[in-house]
């Protein structure tokens, strides 16, 4: 083969590369694309969906994610954490979670909503009561899965008046799920501000699968253009 001939069989080589990757880039957005409308379409579904039993709903916990249910226990006001980095109407705060130990002796964090910051990051917010004794409670059943790993901030504060910084996941062994909170029993459970929804779009992910489909075309296009100008 001449060097000249190599040199065309490379060109076409690379172009075929670029228009393989173009296409496998264009299946990857669309896999995505159709994984996220799946997804909201479950959100939506089990969002309208009516309140089940929290024992029924654990029982497929993929399958029932956010969907409302309902159950009763104790919450632990010794068992606090913030997440920090929550606004809400351009304000700073926290979502806090209170631990909760179900009737049927299940441990699992309840987010009871948005709380605003204190005046400094030395003054704790101002967490809302929590009732004692066995309450019942509504909430929307989350995966353990989505809940922020790392160091939170744990109440109440330690003895040197500082917040201490604690891992939810290795301090205490809960369920492989949670709740947010949306009502109680008492009139202080339901949340000012309750944990807010994901916005329910599929995104751009289709658009970018046909981009990546254009861009394999011009490739081949131009590579048959070259081809005919020599």
């Amino acid at each position: 083969m001449r060097a000249r001939e190599k040199y065309v069989f490379l060109k076409s080589i690379v172009a075929l590369a670029l228009i393989c990757l173009c296409l496998i880039a264009a299946q990857w957005q669309y896999h995505r694309g159709v994984d996220r409308h799946h997804r909201n379409f479950l959100i939506e579904k089990n969002i309208a969906a009516p309140n089940i039993p929290l024992t029924f709903a654990a029982s497929n916990l993929a399958k029932n994610e956010w969907r409302s249910v309902n159950t009763e226990g104790i919450f632990d006001a010794n068992q606090t954490i913030l997440l920090r980095n929550r606004y809400f109407e351009g304000k700073y705060g926290f979502e806090f979670l209170t631990l909760f130990t179900s009737s049927n002796g299940e441990k699992f964090w309840v987010d009871r909503g948005w709380i605003v910051a204190g005046k400094d990051a030395l003054t704790a917010p101002v967490i809302p009561n929590t009732p004692s004794g066995t309450v019942e409670i509504t909430g929307r059943l989350r995966l353990d899965t989505s809940l922020p790993r790392g160091s939170f901030f744990a109440l109440p504060e330690s003895g040197s008046g500082l917040i201490s910084k604690w891992n939810a996941q290795n301090e205490v062994v809960t369920e492989g799920f949670y709740l947010d909170l949306l009502s109680g029993s008492t009139t202080d459970l339901t949340p000012k501000v309750s944990a807010q929804l994901p916005e329910l779009s599929d995104g751009p992910h289709m658009a970018y699968a046909l981009q990546w489909v254009f861009f394999a075309g011009l490739v081949g296009y131009g590579r048959i253009l070259i081809r005919r100008s020599r």
